[in-house]
């Protein structure tokens, strides 16, 4: 099992619900637990059948959160480029304590540019911006646990 078919698996059991799964293939065994409330789902997938084969969980339903306070926030947020984590994982915004952040509000940043670091099974993983613009808000705390698609900065495009 390679690190793409891992990844799979991670957002698989992150968007299905399910509180834990095993896998056990000749010499490799991975337990994938996350903290959400228990789910019994009982499946068996033939050995070597690849992880992107899974079916798709149905999306959890959520409740509608309209005020009319937040309707200006949305349209103003509306001009900006949401920049969303590709994975779960803790999410740092330098490479150590002592250093300083890859990126702050107001810095201009380029395609390419290095925004934080998310660690996943014992792996530090670089964020890079795909787009070019100015750091607006970031939107998650340091050494904060991230979800795979959760939003962690905004940024104005230029």
């Amino acid at each position: 099992m390679d690190i793409k078919q891992i990844q799979d698996l991670i957002r698989f059991v992150s968007k299905s619900g399910v509180n834990e799964v095993s896998i056990e293939q000749n010499e490799f065994k991975i337990t994938i637990k996350t903290n959400q409330a228990p789910t019994i789902v009982n499946a068996t997938l033939p050995v070597g059948q690849p992880v992107s084969a899974m079916p798709a969980a149905a999306p959890a339903a959520t409740a509608p959160a309209s005020a009319p306070a937040e309707a200006p926030a949305a349209a103003d947020a509306s001009k900006y480029i949401t920049i969303k984590s590709p994975m779960i994982g803790t999410f740092y915004r330098s490479s150590s304590p002592d250093k300083p952040s890859f990126v702050n509000v107001g810095d201009e940043i380029s395609a390419g540019s290095v925004l934080c670091i998310i660690e996943a099974m014992k792996l530090f993983n670089e964020i890079e911006s795909e787009v070019s613009g100015r750091v607006v808000k970031v939107l998650v705390d340091n050494s904060s646990p991230v979800e795979y698609d959760q939003p962690l900065f905004l940024v104005e495009p230029m």
